[in-house]
């Protein structure tokens, strides 16, 4: 048997942080290019309904609006896949060719694999790529869009114990089997680190946090003071930070063992909406939301717009278009979990599908 390249780093380096392990293992895995679709290991919203990146098309363009219709505007996708969420977004924002014109589409993604893919999807806008976002040009606004891409960013786990929080770790043992193990050392400093329902969580309990993230939002803080714009989030994830293990691996379609052959499926955690916004607002950013998916849709048009598209369906159309929109917006689907975040500078007005009921 090939042994598993991560495994064996382990085994030769030492015990890794979970953060580490999951670093290394979505990096392997998004390399290979074929996460996507039904063919792949799971399917994401875009691949579901067309709908869905044509709503985001359309509050882009609403967006742009109240923006003042800046030309250019840098438009910047993180994490996109194989381009199907920005070729429907142009789609849709074509009913406005001023916006199609002043759009420069910028995509940030690491795998080579996924950017072929990428450039046959949007042969026709002429996307530029970056490895991050410090590469984007900054002398005009932008507006950001991240549709499951924080859940992937690599979080840490720490374990409460009598005593005290201690940081969860990955080892390897002598036949390249891998297992959770704990710091011997406990950490000196939560407070700063853990949110209060987190830090005040019993003996037993797991934690999570994600640096990356939170690095990321301080960027774009950073961005949207110096060139104005906007970003919006779409991902899986409680409303409020609390205790618990979400790390979870996905193969096929199906749940997998985490640590069993790493590298070969998807690894992602909830995402702490709440912790975000925090860190916004700690940085002068107004924080929109969370709001649950199935509400930000509905408030964006999708039962209208899929009584569009289902006038001049076919029958077999009708059905597919149909069991799109419930996965999307249906509780027990993705309509609950997923929510939705948009981070904007203090004095902008509501953002579309952010209204108080």
């Amino acid at each position: 048997m090939i042994p598993n390249p991560i495994a064996a780093a382990i085994a030769e380096q030492g015990p890794v942080s979970v953060e580490r392990f999951m670093e290394m293992a979505v990096q392997a895995y998004y390399a290979q290019g074929t996460a996507f679709g039904r063919s792949g290991d799971f399917t994401t919203a875009p691949e579901i309904s067309q709908v869905f990146g044509e709503l985001i098309g359309v509050w882009c363009l609403l967006t742009w609006r109240r923006l003042g219709r800046p030309d250019p505007l840098y438009l910047v996708e993180l994490g996109p896949g194989r381009g199907t969420l920005m070729a429907d977004l142009m789609r849709s924002a074509a009913l406005m060719p001023d916006f199609v014109c002043a759009a420069r589409p910028h995509l940030v993604e690491t795998s080579s694999a996924l950017r072929s893919q990428q450039a046959q999807t949007l042969a026709g806008f002429a996307p530029s790529w970056h490895g991050s976002l410090a590469t984007v040009p900054s002398d005009a606004p932008l507006l950001i869009v991240a549709n499951e891409f924080l859940d992937a960013l690599p979080i840490r786990q720490f374990e409460r114990q009598e005593s005290g929080w201690h940081e969860r770790m990955v080892a390897a043992a002598t036949d390249g089997s891998l297992s959770f193990a704990l710091s011997p050392v406990p950490l000196l400093e939560t407070a700063s680190l853990l949110a209060p329902a987190q830090e005040q969580a019993p003996v037993g309990s797991i934690a999570e946090v994600n640096p990356e993230a939170l690095s990321l939002i301080g960027e774009i803080a950073n961005r949207l003071h110096e060139q104005n714009g906007a970003a919006l989030f779409i991902d899986y994830g409680p409303l409020e930070s609390g205790p618990g293990d979400s790390l979870q691996a996905i193969n096929s379609h199906m749940y997998a063992k985490v640590l069993d052959s790493p590298g070969e499926a998807d690894l992602t955690a909830h995402v702490d909406f709440a912790a975000l916004g925090r860190r916004a607002e700690s940085l002068g950013i107004r924080a929109w939301g969370p709001v649950t998916q199935a509400v930000w849709l509905q408030r964006m048009g999708i039962l209208e717009r899929a009584g569009q598209l289902a006038q001049s369906a076919r029958e077999d159309q009708k059905e597919m278009l149909v069991s799109g929109i419930r996965r999307l917006i249906e509780p027990k689907e993705m309509g609950t979990l997923f929510k939705v975040m948009a981070l904007t500078l203090p004095g902008f007005s509501v953002p579309s599908g952010f209204e108080v009921s």
